[in-house]
C-alpha cells in the first residue's frame, strides 16, 4: 500500500486531534451517546437496536472514521487501508460493546475493552487476517486519543496531589523493578540488549517503554516484537485478576488505583482494569501510570548513555550522540495533551458547558479504548510466546512481573491508604 510523508509524530497527532474534538464539541457540534444498556431480548431490540440508536451509532461512526483517515494522512499512513480496515475495528468494537451492555455481564464488572480484546484475539489466533488489515491497526493511537478525552474529567488539583504521591511511588519501583528485572535476566542468560528491552518494558510502561529503549540503543525489531508481544498477553489477565484480588485484600480505590497504575505495563490495560474498580481507581491509576510515563524520557536518556559506553564497539551505536534533546524527544507528549484538557477544564470552562459535553466525551472516551483493545486482540499471536527461543524471555518477564506486582502494592499501600 503507497504511504504518504509523515507529517507529525504519533504523539503530536493525537494532541492535535483530541483538541480537535474537544474544540468542536465546546462549538456546539454535540458527540452522540448511543445507548448499549440492555437486560432481555426485547430490550436489546426496542432499546440498543433501535432505527434512532442506529443512528447515533452511524453518527459517532463517521466522527470516528474521520479522525482515523486525518490520522492516517498526518501519520503517512496509507489511507486506504485505513478506509477499509477501520470500519472493520469499528464494527467488531461495536459489537463488543453491545456485549459489555448486557447487565447480567455488568454485574460481573466485565467491561467492553474486555469483550473488545477477545473478539480480537479470536479472530487473530484462529484464523488468517488479511495483511493489509494487520498494517493499518493503530493501537496506540486510540488508546492515547481516549486519554486526551479523559483529561477532560480529571480535575488538575487531583493531578497536583496524587500526581507527586505518583510520582515518589514511580521513581521507587521504576528503579527497583528495572535492575531486578535486569538481574534476572542476565542470570537466565538472556543477552544484553533482550534484558534492556525487557527491563524497561516492565518497569516502566510496557510498549513505550520497549520502543523507547529499543530506539535508544537501536535495538533489534524482531525482539522488540517479541517483548510488546508479552507485554500485550501478560497485561490480559492482570486486568482481570489484580481488582478481585484487591477487592479480596479489602484494599480502598485509591490503593488500588495506584497498584493497577503502578504494576500494569499498557496504559490502556491500566485504564480497563481501573474502569471495573471504580471512577476514584480509574482516576488514580491514570494519574500514577502518566507519573511513570513522564520517567520515560529520562530513562531513555540514560539507557542511551550506557549502551554507548558499554557497546562503543559497535559504529551504529558511535552515530547515536545522546544530548539532552533525547529527554524531549522521548518524553510522551500524549501526557501534555492529557494535562491540557485538564487545565482547561477545571479552570477556563464553565460547569454548565461541561454538564452539556461530559457525556458524549465519557462515550467516545470509551470508545476508543475500545476500538483499541479490538486492535490489541487483532496483532497478538498466542504462538509467539512458545516458540523454543522465547521461553526465556518469558519466563524472566514473568518473574520480574510477580517482584513488580509485590513492591508496588507494598509502595502504593504506604503513600495512598
Amino acid at each position: 500500500m503507497i504511504a504518504n510523508k509523515q507529517l507529525l509524530t504519533e504523539d503530536w497527532t493525537v494532541v492535535f486531534l483530541g483538541f480537535f474534538l474537544i474544540i468542536i464539541a465546546l462549538l456546539g457540534i454535540l458527540i452522540p451517546t448511543p445507548s448499549f444498556g440492555w437486560e432481555t431480548t426485547s430490550e436489546l431490540t426496542e432499546m440498543v437496536l433501535s432505527g434512532k440508536n442506529l443512528l447515533k451509532l452511524v453518527q459517532v461512526f463517521g466522527i470516528t472514521y474521520a479522525i482515523a483517515l486525518l490520522s492516517a494522512r498526518l501519520l503517512g499512513k496509507s489511507i486506504k487501508g485505513t478506509a477499509q480496515g477501520f470500519p472493520i475495528v469499528f464494527v467488531l468494537t461495536s459489537l463488543a460493546l453491545i456485549l459489555a451492555g448486557n447487565a447480567f455481564l455488568k454485574n460481573w464488572n466485565l467491561e467492553a475493552v474486555i469483550f473488545s480484546l477477545t473478539i480480537g484475539l479470536l479472530l487473530s489466533n484462529f484464523f488468517t487476517l488479511p495483511a493489509w488489515l494487520t498494517e493499518t491497526l493503530s493501537t496506540e493511537l486510540f488508546v492515547k486519543i481516549g486519554l486526551i478525552l479523559l483529561g477532560t474529567s480529571v480535575i488538575f488539583g487531583d493531578i497536583l496531589k496524587a500526581g507527586s504521591l505518583g510520582l515518589i511511588q514511580a521513581l521507587v519501583v521504576v528503579i527497583s523493578v528495572w535492575y531486578f528485572a535486569f538481574w534476572v535476566s542476565k542470570k537466565m542468560g538472556i543477552d544484553e540488549e533482550f534484558a534492556i528491552m525487557i527491563s524497561s518494558a516492565v518497569s516502566i510502561c510496557g510498549v513505550s517503554a520497549a520502543i523507547a529503549t529499543s530506539g535508544a540503543i537501536k535495538g533489534d525489531s524482531k525482539k522488540l516484537s517479541y517483548v510488546i508481544s508479552i507485554v500485550l498477553i501478560t497485561a490480559i489477565p492482570m486486568i482481570i485478576f489484580l481488582p478481585l484480588i484487591a477487592q479480596a485484600l479489602g484494599l480502598s480505590q485509591e490503593v488500588t488505583g495506584a497498584w493497577l497504575g503502578g504494576t500494569i505495563d499498557t496504559t490502556g490495560a491500566v485504564i480497563a482494569s481501573g474502569t471495573m474498580v471504580g471512577e476514584e481507581a480509574l482516576k488514580i491509576s491514570t494519574i500514577v501510570k502518566f507519573s511513570q510515563n513522564v520517567l520515560l524520557g529520562f530513562a531513555a536518556f540514560a539507557i542511551s548513555i550506557y549502551w554507548t559506553m558499554t557497546n562503543n564497539q559497535s559504529a551504529t551505536v558511535k552515530e547515536s550522540k545522546p544530548t539532552v534533546a533525547v529527554i524531549w524527544e522521548r518524553f510522551p507528549k500524549f501526557v501534555i495533551g492529557f494535562i491540557a484538557a485538564s487545565l482547561l477544564f477545571s479552570f477556563v470552562i464553565s460547569s454548565e458547558t461541561i454538564d452539556e459535553v461530559k457525556g458524549g466525551f465519557k462515550s467516545l472516551q470509551g470508545l476508543w479504548f475500545a476500538l483499541a483493545f479490538t486492535s490489541i486482540g487483532l496483532e497478538t499471536k498466542f504462538s509467539d510466546l512458545f516458540s523454543k527461543e522465547g521461553k526465556k524471555p518469558l519466563y524472566a518477564f514473568l518473574i520480574a512481573q510477580l517482584f513488580n506486582v509485590f513492591v508496588t502494592l507494598a509502595v502504593a499501600y504506604v503513600l495512598f491508604n
